[in-house]
């Protein structure tokens, strides 16, 4: 064999050492645990063919605790980019079969690598995390290794989009870069996030708790609302991340992808004129009126089981990719609370960063009263919400529903915030307070001074009457210009999408500033 064949020869061994990782048994073990390696998560998140590594050859450089006795090539992550549905991606993906997907210094630099360039091309970059978490033998460069992620994930933000996959363990400090990236996807199961484990928990605390019980995907979807997507399966986790990427442009200088629909536009629904029920008291269900107008039924719903009360959805209008968010009557009367307000402005300052238009329909009875909700300060939480739409330059189509009262109908993108086009139902109520609380306040000396207690009910409910005929219905908002028209709920889709297009072009900006100084 010539020399150069002998050089081929070396190559096509070494590629093959490097795809195995920590080698066929850790990769069964991987298999055992319901989990895919890797180099599988990559193959079948990317187009056929279309990745092209980077640093298949790299290793450690620690030669404490016996390391410089074990090396593996790709050292526990593999990076490179590819194409999703045509469109370029970068990646890493970290491999639990190397020293269980610990972080080391090299481990760290070939992510910072992927990343630095997914900024210079204006791509999406998407991390799979299955690590144990830093590299204990090469221990501050290790710490030093997160912190260079964490700067880049900071740099990145608003800029491309960036997506984390949980598919094994991600702790301690580990968990902070998923943290700072803009969507979440853990699987059921097989995935937990905590910032301290099980053990430590023990030590301090007292408390015994599984890795599930601390952080595991039923716990960050519906309590701390830490992921935004739950899968029962890798497979489908990585389905949701195509999903995902479809309603989004690949940076912040492009508009949002349009994909072509048979989908009428002037579609009506007739449903949606009975949609809204006679007494004010009952629930119906938003998702059905989403379902209603969006293009096909389609939408992709983000933390469904966490801040219920309120609805965050990628949708398409005519094709064009949009935010939806909506207020739920069907739980919690669709109030506003801490949770709900955080949710919804997380999600429109991303619609903001990455030109995507937000719809917002509005059914809101106010925000939720109590000392839980004072105490752990609602006042900044719901200002969050007020200060994303406030600030939010893209284009902003408002429709009230049925109630908004109070400070909530200033917060959901109401027209003194910006809003650029705000529709009404004819069952739209919009006002300070509901009928009975307003009644109360306002003839409470009246009320106080009738002592018959059948006389005070009858007062209270011609009161209520009056106020109603006067309150609860749009055209007083829109007397002032506050609310453009008053609109037939089956025509919505209709309206929704002729004031977008009508937006296409709207340019808007905020004062000239290092940076806003959000209430966080």
């Amino acid at each position: 064999m010539s020399t150069q064949g002998q050089k081929i020869k070396e190559l096509i061994e070494l590629r093959e050492r490097a795809k195995l990782g920590g080698g066929e048994k850790r990769i069964e073990s991987q298999h055992k645990k319901g989990k895919f390696t890797a180099r599988e998560r990559i193959e079948m998140l990317l187009d056929e063919g279309s990745f092209e590594e980077f640093d298949m050859f790299v290793s450690h450089r620690c030669i404490d605790f016996g390391l410089d006795k074990e090396t593996y090539l790709s050292d526990g992550v593999v990076t490179g980019y590819g194409t999703i549905d045509g469109r370029l991606v970068y990646i890493f993906s970290q491999d639990f079969t190397v020293f269980g997907g610990s972080l080391s210094e090299m481990f760290a630099a070939k992510i910072c690598k992927v990343m630095d360039m997914a900024m210079k091309v204006g791509a999406p970059v998407i991390g799979i995390n299955d690590s144990g978490g830093a590299r204990i033998q090469e221990g501050v460069k290790s710490l030093g290794g997160y912190a260079e992620i964490f700067e880049r994930n900071i740099l990145a933000s608003g800029v491309i989009p960036q997506i984390s996959a949980i598919f094994g363990p991600c702790a301690g400090g580990a968990v902070y870069s998923p943290a700072l990236t803009d969507f979440i996807i853990m699987s059921r199961n097989t995935s937990y996030m905590f910032v301290t484990g099980p053990k430590v928990v023990k030590t301090v605390t007292g408390e015994t708790v599984t890795s599930e019980e601390l952080g595991g995907a039923s716990v960050h979807s519906a309590k701390s609302g830490v992921a935004h997507f739950v899968s029962d399966s890798e497979e489908e986790g990585i389905m949701l991340i195509r999903k995902l990427l479809s309603y989004l442009p690949q940076n912040n200088l492009e508009e949002t992808p349009l994909q072509p629909t048979n989908d009428p536009i002037d579609r009506l629904e007739d449903a949606l004129n009975e949609i809204i029920p006679d007494s004010a008291n009952k629930p119906y269900d938003i998702k059905d009126v989403i379902a209603a107008v969006v293009d096909n039924g389609e939408y992709l719903e983000l933390q469904r089981d966490f801040a219920a009360n309120i609805v965050t959805c990628f949708a398409r209008f005519n094709g064009q990719s949009v935010g939806i968010v909506a207020n739920q009557p069907k739980y919690l009367a669709g109030v506003l609370d801490i949770n709900a307000s955080r949710k919804a402005a997380r999600f429109v300052r991303f619609c903001d960063a990455f030109n995507i238009p937000i719809v917002t329909l509005v059914d809101v009875p106010g925000f939720l009263p109590g000392t839980g909700q004072e105490y752990n300060g609602i006042i900044i939480h719901g200002a969050k919400l007020l200060f994303a739409y406030g600030e939010a330059t893209v284009p902003k189509v408002t429709v009230v529903l049925r109630k908004a009262y109070g400070g909530a109908y200033d917060v959901m993108s109401s027209k003194h915030l910006r809003g650029d086009i705000n529709y009404a139902w004819p069952s739209a109520e919009i006002a300070v307070m509901g009928p009975k609380g307003a009644i109360e306040v306002l003839l409470s000396r009246e009320l106080d001074s009738i002592e018959d207690e059948k006389a005070k009910v009858e007062f209270l409910l011609r009161k209520e009457q009056e106020y109603k005929e006067k309150f609860a219905n749009p055209y007083v908002a829109a007397k002032f210009g506050y609310i453009d028209d008053v609109i037939e709920p089956r025509n919505t889709r209709f309206r929704i999408i002729r004031a977008l297009q009508s937006l296409a072009t709207k340019k808007d900006t905020n004062p000239a500033k290092k940076h806003s100084n959000l209430p966080l």
